[in-house]
C-alpha cells in the first residue's frame, strides 16, 4: 500500500495542505487519474460488489502535493513523500520518478521517497505538474506496486501587478453632454490565480481627470462627471486610471494607465459678423461673374457645425449682386450678376445674412444661428468705349444700288458722363475689299464700290467707334449686309452645243435639246424662253420648240440634207428669263450634216468635220486675222499714249523730289482769273461737264476728274456721292499716281502785269531793294504800294 510521507512539520503541513486519499483494490482495472477515477463497467461494478465482501488488501495511498511559487531559499523544496506498505525500511525498494519535470524540476530520493523542487517554479509560467510513481525491487527490479500518476499543484503568491494591455487609451465624448455619459471602458488583467484569495481582483480608481470624469470601481467604466462640459473652453483633457489587486487593500499590487478625452463638437454657438457694416466699391467695368469683396460669420464651432450659408436678403441690389459661400474658408463672396453702369446707379446697400444649416434642437434655446450685415457697394467710373445701338446691325441692299448710297445709319454713344464725341471707321481686316465707307462724324455706312451679288453675296463688316478726346476706347458692332439680287445677267447656254443631222433626216426629227443657266437668283425661280433669233425666224431647216421647262427641242423642218450642198448649219437661238427687267442674249447652235446608216447612226461627217469638231470657214479665219491686226493696233497706240503721258512727270536730275511733280506753266491771274479752275463743280458735276471752260493759251496736263465721273454714279448736292465715286475711278485707273502729287505754278496768268510773284528766289535779292514800281502797276496795287512806302513822281505817298 502506498502512503505518503507524514511531514513532522507542522510549517510544511501547512505549507503543503496535503490532503489525503486512500485507494483499495490494486486488482481492480480503474486507474486513478489526478484524485479522481473513472467509471466502472456494469462487470466491473459486479465483479467490485463480490470483493467487497472479501478481504481487501491496500495497495496505493499517496497525496496531491501542493507548493509554493517563487521558493527563494537554498536547499531544495521538500514537496511530498512517497511510500509503499511493502517497503520494510530495509532499502529493498526502489522509487522511480518518472513524468512532467521528473530530474529537472523534481527529484525523488530512490530509497526514502522524499520529492523535492530543485528550481524556482512560477505559477504564472505552469500551474501544474503530472508525475508517475514506481516502486521496484531493489534487486531484481520487479515492479513491486503498479505505477500511478499524481500532481503537483504550484501556489499562487500576488507578485504581478495589474496591467492595462490595451492602453494608453484615446476616446471622445461630445461637449455638453449629461452627466454620467459613458466615456470608455478600460480593463485592467491580473496574471495571478482569480480563484484563490484576492491576488487577482482588481478595483479601479481616478488619479488624475477629476472632477470632469469618474471610473466604476468594479467595471472601469469611465463617465463624466461635471455638467456643461464646453469645447470651445477646453478640449483635450488627460485622465490617468489606477487598477489595484488584493480588491484595493493595503499591500496590494497596483497599475496605471493613460485616457486621453476630447471633447466632440457639436452646434451650440451661433454665428456671429464681428462687423456690421462692410464698404466695398467695384469698377462700372467689372464683369458678370467677377468677385466685389467677401463677407464672413465667425462660428466657434468646426466641421459640419460651422459650415454657413450666405444669402441676399434685403436692400436695392438684389437682382445686380449675388453671392456664393466658399465651402473650404466658410466665406460669403459677393459677385457681378448684371453689368453695372456708374452713370445709372452710383451706389447699392445689400443685407447679407449667413446661416448654419446643420442644427441640433436641443441647443435652439441658445439664441437664432444665424446674423446679418449690411454691405455697402460704391459703384466706380471708368473710362468707357463708346456702345452701338442696337449692338448688331443687319441691311439689306440691291446690288445695283449707286456709289455714294446711305444703306444705314450707324449710331453709338460714349456711356459715360462726359459724353465725348464719336468718330466711326471700318475695321478694314473686316473689309478688305474695301466696298464700304463710313462717314466719320454721322456715322452713315455708305458703298464705296459697285456690289455684283454673284461674287459676294453676303459682307459681314466690323464698324467701329472711337473716343474723340481717348482714341484708345474704342467700341465695335457687327453690320451683316445681305446683297439683294437683280436682273443684271443675261441667260446663256449652258455648255457648248453641237448637233448633228442625217442626210436622210426626215421633217420634225429632234437632233439636240438645249437648257440654259443664269447666275442671278430671283425669288420665283428661274424661267427661260427659248426663239429663233430674230434673223433666223423664217429659218427653211430647223425649227425650235419651247417645252416650258426650261429646255428647248430643236427640230428638222425639212428633209434631203446634202454634205456636197452644205455641211454645216448655224442656228441662232434667242434665250430671255422672266427677270424685271427681262434679258436676253444668243447663243448659237452649230448643226453638222453627217452621214447615217439605215438606223440613224452617224458614220462619217466631212472630213474638216473629224479633224476639228468646230470647223472654221476661210472667212472666219480671215476675220480672226483681221481682229488680231486691230488689236496689235491698238496696243501701239496705247502704248505710245503712255509714253506721252509719262513725259510730265519727268523730273529734272538737279532737283532730288521723291513725290510726283506735275508741273503747271500757269499761276492764275489773280481775281480776274476764272478759267484755271471752277469751284462748281465740286457741287454741280453735270454742270461742270457742260460749261467747263479750257485755257486757249495753256492745256493742263490733269484736266478736272469730273468729267471722268460716271454720271449714274454722281448725285446731286452730294459731295460724299462725289469723292467715293472720284476715289472708285482712281483705283479702276492704272495710270494714277497712288501717292501724293506735288503740283508747281509756273505762270501769272495773262491779265498779271506784275508778272511772277513768286518769292522763291527772293533770298537773292538785296534787302533794300526800292518797290518804287509799285505805282507803276496801277490803281490795283495802290494798297500795295502804300503798305511798302513807294511814292509817286511828285514825291507825294499815296
Amino acid at each position: 500500500m502506498w502512503t505518503s510521507g507524514r511531514m513532522s512539520n507542522a510549517k510544511n503541513l501547512f505549507g503543503l495542505g496535503v490532503s489525503l486519499y486512500f485507494w483499495g483494490l490494486m486488482d481492480l482495472t480503474t486507474t486513478v487519474l489526478s484524485g479522481s477515477a473513472r467509471p466502472l463497467t456494469e462487470g466491473q461494478e459486479d465483479n467490485l460488489s463480490d470483493k467487497l465482501h472479501q478481504r481487501m488488501k491496500r495497495s496505493w495511498v499517496w497525496n496531491q502535493f501542493f507548493v509554493l511559487e517563487e521558493y527563494t531559499g537554498t536547499d531544495p523544496l521538500y514537496v511530498g513523500k512517497l511510500h509503499s506498505d511493502m517497503d520494510r525500511g530495509d532499502g529493498s525498494i526502489k522509487y522511480i520518478l518518472s513524468g512532467e519535470g521528473a530530474g529537472i524540476v523534481f527529484t525523488i530520493d530512490d530509497t526514502t521517497g522524499d520529492i523535492h523542487a530543485i528550481q524556482r517554479l512560477d505559477r504564472e509560467e505552469r500551474s501544474q505538474y503530472t508525475l508517475r510513481a514506481q516502486a521496484l525491487d531493489r534487486r531484481t527490479g520487479r515492479p513491486m506496486e503498479p505505477e500511478s500518476e499524481f500532481i503537483i499543484k504550484i501556489q499562487d503568491i500576488n507578485d504581478n501587478e495589474p496591467k492595462f494591455l490595451d492602453g494608453p487609451y484615446i476616446a471622445s465624448v461630445p461637449e455638453m453632454s449629461p452627466v454620467g455619459t459613458s466615456v470608455i471602458q478600460v480593463t485592467a488583467t491580473d496574471a495571478d490565480d482569480p480563484t484563490y484569495g484576492n491576488s487577482a481582483r482588481v478595483v479601479y480608481s481616478i488619479l488624475q481627470g477629476q472632477p470632469y470624469f469618474s471610473v466604476d470601481s468594479r467595471t472601469g467604466l469611465i463617465r463624466t462627471a461635471l455638467m456643461n462640459m464646453d469645447r470651445e473652453a477646453k478640449e483635450y483633457y488627460e485622465v490617468i486610471i489606477q487598477a489595484k489587486d488584493m480588491g484595493g487593500q493595503l499591500g496590494g499590487l497596483a497599475g496605471t494607465t493613460t485616457v486621453n478625452i476630447t471633447l466632440s463638437d457639436v452646434n451650440d454657438n451661433p454665428p456671429r459678423f464681428p462687423q456690421k457694416h462692410y464698404q466695398m466699391s467695384v469698377l462700372e467695368s467689372a464683369p458678370v461673374s467677377s468677385t466685389v469683396g467677401r463677407v464672413v460669420a465667425k462660428d466657434l464651432d468646426e466641421g459640419i457645425n460651422a459650415e454657413m450659408k450666405y444669402s441676399l436678403v434685403d436692400g436695392d441690389g438684389l437682382d445686380v449682386f449675388d453671392i456664393n459661400t466658399d465651402p473650404n474658408y466658410q466665406v460669403g463672396i459677393i459677385t457681378v450678376r448684371k453689368p453695372l453702369s456708374f452713370e445709372s446707379k452710383k451706389s447699392y446697400t445689400l443685407k447679407v445674412e449667413g446661416a448654419n444649416p446643420h442644427l441640433e434642437m436641443r441647443f435652439l434655446n441658445l439664441g437664432p444661428f444665424r446674423d446679418t450685415t449690411t454691405v455697402h457697394i460704391s459703384v466706380e467710373d471708368v473710362d468707357e468705349p463708346p456702345v452701338f445701338e442696337p449692338s448688331i446691325y443687319f441691311v439689306e441692299v440691291p446690288e445695283d444700288v449707286e456709289i455714294g448710297t446711305t444703306i444705314q445709319i450707324m449710331s453709338a454713344k460714349d456711356p459715360d458722363v462726359t459724353n465725348n464725341s464719336i468718330r466711326y471707321s471700318i475695321d478694314r481686316s473686316s473689309d478688305p475689299g474695301r466696298f464700304f465707307y463710313v462717314d466719320i462724324t454721322s456715322g452713315a455706312l455708305m458703298t464705296a464700290r459697285p456690289l455684283d451679288r454673284e461674287d459676294i453675296s453676303w459682307h459681314n463688316i466690323t464698324v467701329l467707334a472711337m473716343e474723340l478726346n481717348n482714341p484708345s476706347q474704342v467700341g465695335s458692332v457687327p453690320v451683316t449686309v445681305k446683297v439683294l439680287d437683280v436682273n443684271d445677267n443675261a441667260p446663256e447656254f449652258a455648255r457648248f452645243y453641237e448637233a448633228f443631222v442625217c442626210e436622210n433626216a426626215k421633217a420634225g426629227q429632234l437632233i439636240q435639246t438645249v437648257s440654259a443657266i443664269d447666275r442671278d437668283d430671283p425669288q420665283e425661280g428661274q424661267h427661260f424662253y427659248y426663239s429663233l433669233a430674230p434673223e433666223a425666224a423664217n429659218n427653211p431647216n430647223f425649227t425650235l420648240r419651247d417645252n416650258q421647262d426650261n429646255t428647248a427641242w430643236i427640230l428638222t423642218r425639212r428633209s434631203g440634207f446634202r454634205q456636197q450642198e452644205q455641211n454645216t448649219f448655224y442656228l441662232p437661238i434667242l434665250i430671255s428669263d422672266n427677270g424685271r427687267p427681262v434679258l436676253s442674249s444668243t447663243g448659237t447652235l452649230t448643226v453638222h450634216v453627217c452621214s447615217c446608216d439605215e438606223e440613224g447612226m452617224v458614220m462619217s461627217c466631212n472630213a474638216e468635220a473629224y479633224v476639228l469638231p468646230v470647223s472654221l470657214s476661210r472667212g472666219a479665219l480671215i476675220a480672226i486675222l483681221a481682229c488680231i491686226f486691230v488689236l496689235l493696233v491698238l496696243v501701239l497706240l496705247i502704248l505710245s499714249m503712255r509714253r506721252q503721258r509719262k513725259q510730265p512727270y519727268i523730273i529734272d536730275e538737279e532737283e532730288n523730289i521723291h513725290e510726283n511733280i506735275v508741273r503747271y506753266d500757269d499761276e492764275g491771274g489773280g481775281e480776274e482769273d476764272t478759267e484755271a479752275f471752277d469751284i462748281a463743280a465740286m457741287w454741280n458735276p453735270r454742270e461742270a461737264q457742260l460749261v467747263v471752260k479750257n485755257r486757249q493759251d495753256m492745256l493742263p496736263e490733269i484736266e478736272s476728274l469730273s468729267r471722268y465721273v460716271p454720271q449714274a454714279c454722281v448725285m446731286d448736292n452730294n459731295v460724299h456721292n462725289y469723292v467715293l465715286a472720284k476715289l472708285y475711278e482712281a483705283d479702276m485707273d492704272l495710270w494714277a499716281p497712288p501717292f501724293d502729287s506735288l503740283q508747281t505754278y509756273m505762270f501769272e496768268g495773262n491779265g498779271s502785269v506784275a508778272e511772277s510773284l513768286s518769292s522763291l528766289q527772293s533770298v537773292t535779292t538785296d534787302s533794300d531793294q526800292s518797290y518804287d514800281y509799285l505805282t507803276d502797276w496801277g490803281p490795283r496795287f495802290k494798297k500795295l504800294a502804300e503798305m511798302y512806302g513807294a511814292t509817286d513822281s511828285s514825291g507825294a505817298l499815296w
